[in-house]
């Protein structure tokens, strides 16, 4: 958490201080979609949560990678190594065999280039990780340091989407309930961790968390995500409406999360 607040980029705080001046202007922009709905069946396991997906096409907030992106930047670089590049990021690769426990998540992310008219960037590249339902990560975390779970580089297809079958993370302490991701100009960037075009987390909305939570093996997410919010977080408190999530499913057949990412 200290090293988040130290690390803070100051993107959010310059386009601040452009709107205020009245010179930042978006062409195709609306205005941004806030705040969350959920519609739950008696049992409390199904939900959809329409967040703040970014419709807008203003840039997402800039974000710090936090202490354990395995980038490179703060210790290890998982993504050089062979087998990062895939969508399914439950299981660890490798010569690591560990599969991260929880319920199912499948991420969508859509990527749009704001220098061409915010249409869909074709051929740019994501790496995403997030934490465990224990709230570890692997590389870093005591007891799964030896693992390489819930990380992963995808490709940006014709429509700019990629798409990362996952679990839902915990919400730790401090913190709430997020995914990080950082946004390659191609392919070939990611693989061989060369500049980042963006770096940023998505949030999960509380409705969903709240039926995640209640669920085996999310315990000690129930108290964790009770004493924080997005107003009060360390990354979302500056406003989370770009960057909070669309989520739908059940906790059964897992939840479906949608973010568009115009960098």
């Amino acid at each position: 958490m200290a090293f988040d607040l130290s690390t803070l980029l100051s993107r959010r705080w310059a386009l601040t201080l452009f709107a205020a001046a009245g010179l930042a202007t978006l062409a195709g922009c609306g205005s941004d979609s806030g705040g969350s709905s959920a519609a739950s069946t008696a049992s409390g396991a199904t939900s959809t949560s329409t967040a703040g997906s970014n419709a807008t096409c203003e840039e997402i907030p800039g974000e710090t990678a936090g202490p354990y992106p395995g980038d490179g930047s703060n210790g290890p670089n998982v993504l050089t190594q062979s087998g990062i590049v895939r969508s399914d990021i439950r299981s660890s690769f490798g010569s690591a065999s560990g599969t991260a426990e929880g319920v199912p998540l499948t991420i969508n992310l859509t990527i749009l280039d704001q220098a061409n008219g915010c249409a869909a960037s074709a051929g740019a590249a994501v790496y995403l990780w997030h934490c465990n339902r224990d709230g570890l990560y692997s590389l870093y975390s005591q007891g799964i340091t030896d693992q390489n779970y819930l990380r992963g580089v995808q490709e940006t297809g014709s429509n700019g989407r990629v798409t990362f079958k996952s679990i839902f993370p915990a919400a730790y302490s401090g913190r709430w309930p997020h995914i990080h991701f950082e946004v390659y100009p191609n392919f070939s960037a990611a693989t061989s961790a060369g500049n980042v075009t963006a770096t940023s987390q998505l949030a999960l909305p509380e409705d969903t968390c709240k039926l995640v939570y209640a669920t085996d093996g999310y315990s000690q997410s129930v108290r964790n995500l009770a004493q924080t919010s997005l107003a009060s977080d360390n990354v979302f408190g500056d406003g989370s409406a770009r960057q909070l999530a669309t989520v739908a499913g059940d906790v059964t057949a897992g939840f479906t999360a949608e973010l568009t990412v115009p960098v």
